[in-house]
């Protein structure tokens, strides 16, 4: 288990005062790879890609197109009537506090929260009618599962509070995604920042490999900080990934062929593991230690101050900057976790109260800045056509102000959590650009055309890979399971 020990037991999802310590975190393994040495992480992403995979001839607009996908996920579930979705001949308890503006796309509002997006709105792709009926109670950890893995959780306790990981999860999109589609050079496959997914003192299920085992595991780069350091981006360290001072490439290499030697002495050894191409394993793991492209990818520093400046001199820009670098270098999947989970005050998404100072003075800058230079700078570069983009949080939140729908308390100046209409960002890869798909209600309450289900666009991420959404893979007890139960929504492709 992924457990992070806390000092309280847990409480419901909303409470403060829960949030684990830095090294709490790191007992999880960090930015490691949860034990396992490259080399067998490797050899069992590639044996596990030749039993599983299963082949398709499916198609269609966007199949195929993405060598990569970013997904910000802006957890705690922002309000899509305060950035997406304004709304203005509506009561007062309805009616957004912040002004709509207009964007680049004709009749298109969002609001004065997010006036560098509304430049690159003519990019994206908005889908206003994101929605699903929840099963029990509508909390953060059941529904952040849901959007990572195409399922439902199996276990939610009275609070809400999830089970930590075990093995018979299932896995979080984006390492299928690394088994079915590795990268074609000596790159990590998937790298999650700039914190593991977690709520109060529980690492989430649906960040892990789940029954695909923890060869599969993301990249955890954990910067030490607080989540209200802005500046903790500056201290990225990947020890994993560097020689130590010690041991120059020239040994490595040397090392390494004392290996082959040791092995070419052990003939039936050999035979035996021929299968298995070994030695093409290690010599990945070799290449990606000695090479220094996935240390050279870390490195910010290599970019200039005004790109840093775009950003967005915090966690978050600094964190989409740092995405963008890695997709370069050939990482396939790279996830943006926002740097503040649910259960907090400050730069939460999680309004139930101070909204109007929280999102005008904190969460909403950092996300118009981050997300709007993410856009723009990967189109500039060439990039936005094998590149996906997804912004999306696990829910929206509740029109009406103040009243409560999850069993949390609200002030007149706060919303709760609101599973059936919400609002997604789509660009890239043969997405649709400047185009809004769906529409909410008067109240931005519900759908009233186009609705999109959270496994709806799993099945899109996947497709957009060349990857059948439901296509078989085995779990645990190597029992047939679908990638997702849900179908691509093509709509959304040019």
């Amino acid at each position: 288990m992924l457990i992070i020990p806390g000092q309280q037991a847990s409480k419901d999802l909303c409470d403060s005062g829960l949030a684990p310590t830095r090294r709490d975190i790191l007992r999880v393994g960090g930015s490691a790879m949860l034990g396992l040495s490259l080399g067998s992480m490797l050899n069992l992403q590639q044996a596990r890609a030749k039993t599983s995979e299963t082949h398709s001839t499916a198609g269609g607009p966007g199949w195929g197109k993405a060598k990569s996908v970013i997904m910000i996920f802006l957890q705690g579930g922002p309000s899509h009537l305060d950035l997406w979705d304004p709304k203005t001949d509506v009561p007062a308890n309805v009616k957004s506090v912040f002004q709509p503006i207009s964007t680049k796309t004709p009749g298109v509002q969002v609001t004065e929260l997010m006036p560098n997006f509304a430049q690159v709105i003519d990019k994206v792709t908005l889908i206003r009618s994101m929605s699903y009926t929840p099963v029990g109670l509508f909390n953060h950890t059941a529904a952040i599962y849901q959007i990572h893995t195409g399922y439902t959780a199996d276990k939610v306790s009275p609070s809400g509070q999830l089970e930590p990981p075990t093995p018979k999860d299932f896995p979080n999109y984006g390492c299928h995604i690394a088994r079915m589609r590795p990268p074609e050079g000596a790159m990590l496959p998937f790298v999650m920042m700039p914190r593991p997914l977690q709520e109060s003192n529980v690492v989430g299920k649906g960040g892990t490999a789940g029954f695909l085992g923890r060869a599969y595991d993301p990249y955890y780069l954990f910067p030490p900080g607080g989540d209200m350091d802005m500046d903790k981006m500056d201290r990225i360290r990947v020890d994993d990934l560097t020689l130590r001072p010690e041991v120059t490439s020239s040994r490595l290499q040397r090392r390494a062929r004392l290996r082959e030697l040791v092995n070419a002495g052990m003939p039936r050894i050999d035979r035996a593991v021929a299968s298995y191409d070994l030695d093409e394993y290690y010599q990945q793991a070799l290449n990606l230690v000695v090479s220094g492209k996935a240390r050279e990818a870390f490195d910010l520093t290599a970019e200039t101050d005004a790109t840093r400046e775009r950003y967005g001199r915090n966690t978050f820009g600094q964190s989409c900057l740092l995405a963008r670098r890695l997709v370069e270098a050939g990482t396939r999947v790279v996830e943006v976790i926002w740097p503040k989970v649910a259960n907090s005050d400050n730069h939460s998404w999680d309004v139930h109260s101070g909204l109007s100072k929280r999102m005008k003075n904190q969460s909403a800058p950092m996300l118009d800045g981050g997300l709007s230079a993410l856009i723009a700078d990967l189109d500039e570069r060439g990039m936005l056509e094998d590149t996906l983009v997804v912004a999306i949080g696990e829910f929206g939140r509740a029109p009406q102000r103040g009243v409560s729908t999850s069993g949390n308390g609200n002030s007149d100046d706060g919303r709760d959590h609101w599973p059936y209409c919400y609002t997604a960002c789509v660009a890239g890869a043969g997405i649709k650009r400047g185009h809004v798909h769906g529409e909410s209600d008067a109240t931005g309450s519900a759908p009233t055309r186009d609705p999109v289900h959270p496994i709806e666009l799993l099945a899109t991420v996947y497709h957009a890979f060349g990857i059948e959404p439901r296509s078989i893979v085995y779990n645990h007890l190597n029992q047939p399971r679908e990638l997702v139960k849900a179908d691509a929504v093509t709509a959304l492709y040019a």
